[in-house]
């Protein structure tokens, strides 16, 4: 999400659809009841992240109208390319990750090659080193972004990609593109929120924080503070499970719900000030990584990549170097309903970047990884610092709750970070919430992060002490 300083706003969504060849059938015939999280048949759709990167380098060009501003392509790709040949040290949640995941990982094709190249897993401060990926993104530098799709960089990926057994092929590296898109947007008091459309879960989280606009919470992170975020959240998650997929197969449209007064009404009239509503109801699952970007112009980017598990489908294709995402790990193996596999639809995505536009002149950009997590992330970090003015740093500091599933684990309570004043807890539970205790500080709360450009210019950013990420200045 590109917020332009004259006040557009635009979106870029990359993301890949289903093969032409991944179909009910395929899996069938391999014997499989659902899509498997790992391997060859995993990786079912394109990856669309290079095409994000082309689209959002178009756009800039016409917004640098002079062509004095843009970094050639070798100057953007050049770090990358270097620590790719030499190396990067293992950080701790990065070993931690890599040793969790090492049995269900080390024996899909390429994996063991780049992340257990001496039999085990990397750990803390061992050099990651990927010199195939470098030698690709020197191919990009050299044959543009779009050799990803249609070049001989696309024929050696698809190569890879069938050794692997993957449905991927050249002719649907070739039919895929990025589409620029408006973004789905709500005002709220004192702001207007912005967040990408379908097939992300955009609408939930703007849906979360537009009905708890229309709620009386007076405290921050107090029982009517948290219960109304996580009753709005019942509410916007029924919608987003029963209408959100694949845009071209939608039967509403998610700004259609944002416009309609009556229809938030009814949601709210679903809200019991005093009560927890029934749970648990079908979740989502999800990984991916955020980041923003604000430049001396005033652009703000809130950008959301991602390959969904860990390490994604595990495949780690050898003449590129690249490991390839398994969203499409997500699709039904049914002949209808929601998200169901079929060959060029796009599967749901939990991805959603946000933005917000403030009447007093600020510009917020900010978002989480984390799944079924990342629109109650936001809501807890946005409305700490909007509505209750808490510091923007102290915002995602403070102790974060998730309602459902977490990553990994079936559980659908209500978890709360052990660090909340234990009467609002004691409030929480006698409303009817099944709620669970976790660690103080753990990354299943989502790994957020933010920046604010103030009205006179100054920089403010903020980032989440439960993970690795980190706020940068040049």
């Amino acid at each position: 999400m590109i917020c332009w300083p004259d006040g557009r706003v635009d979106t870029i969504d990359a993301c890949g659809a289903a093969a032409s060849g991944a179909d009910l059938a395929l899996y069938r015939s391999a014997g499989h009841k659902s899509v498997p999280w790992r391997g060859g048949l995993a990786a079912n759709t394109v990856a669309g992240t290079v095409s994000g990167w082309q689209a959002a380098l178009q756009l800039a060009a016409q917004y640098d109208t002079q062509k004095k501003q843009l970094l050639p392509t070798s100057r953007l790709l050049r770090d990358a390319i270097w620590y790719a040949e030499h190396g990067v040290p293992v950080t701790t949640g990065g070993a931690e990750v890599a040793a969790a995941k090492s049995a269900e990982l080390k024996d899909v094709f390429g994996y063991s090659a780049i992340y257990e190249p001496d039999g085990r897993p990397l750990g803390v401060n061992d050099i990651l080193k990927n010199p195939a990926l470098a030698q690709t993104l020197r191919r990009l530098v050299t044959d543009g972004f779009q050799s990803f799709y249609t070049g001989s960089l696309a024929y050696d990926i698809a190569a890879d990609l069938t050794q692997a057994g993957s449905p991927v092929t050249f002719h649907d590296l070739a039919r895929h593109e990025a589409a620029v898109r408006p973004p789905l947007s709500v005002k709220i008091k004192d702001a207007t929120l912005y967040n990408m459309a379908p097939p992300t879960q955009g609408v939930a989280s703007l849906l979360i924080l537009a009905l708890f606009d229309r709620l009386q919470a007076e405290n921050c992170d107090s029982f009517e503070h948290i219960h109304g975020l996580v009753e709005a959240t019942k509410q916007a998650f029924r919608f987003r499970d029963t209408h959100v997929g694949d845009p071209a197969l939608m039967s509403v449209e998610a700004q259609d719900c944002l416009d309609d007064e009556q229809q938030l009404a009814t949601m709210l009239k679903n809200i019991d000030r005093h009560k927890a509503a029934p749970w648990p109801y079908p979740s989502q699952a999800g990984d991916t990584v955020w980041m923003g970007a604000v430049d001396a112009n005033g652009v703000a980017v809130s950008m959301i990549q991602s390959t969904y598990f860990e390490f994604g489908s595990g495949v780690v294709l050898p003449q590129t170097g690249i490991v390839w995402q398994n969203r499409g790990a997500s699709f039904q193996l049914k002949e209808e309903g929601w998200n169901v596999l079929r060959p060029g639809r796009k599967p749901f995505h939990t991805l959603n970047p946000a933005a917000a536009r403030f009447s007093d002149g600020r510009v917020m950009v900010y978002g989480t990884m984390g799944g079924e997590g990342q629109p109650q992330t936001q809501a807890a970090l946005f409305s700490r610092y909007a509505r209750y003015g808490m510091g923007l740093q102290e915002a995602i500091t403070a102790p974060r709750w998730l309602l459902g599933r977490t990553w990994g684990q079936e559980s659908v309570t209500l978890k709360y970070e052990d660090r909340f004043q234990a009467d609002v807890i004691a409030q929480l539970g006698a409303a009817g919430h099944a709620i669970e205790r976790v660690a103080p500080f753990t990354s299943m709360m989502g790994h957020a992060g933010a920046i604010v450009r103030h009205s006179n210019g100054v920089l403010e950013g903020a980032t989440d002490p439960r993970s690795d990420g980190v706020v940068a200045a040049w």
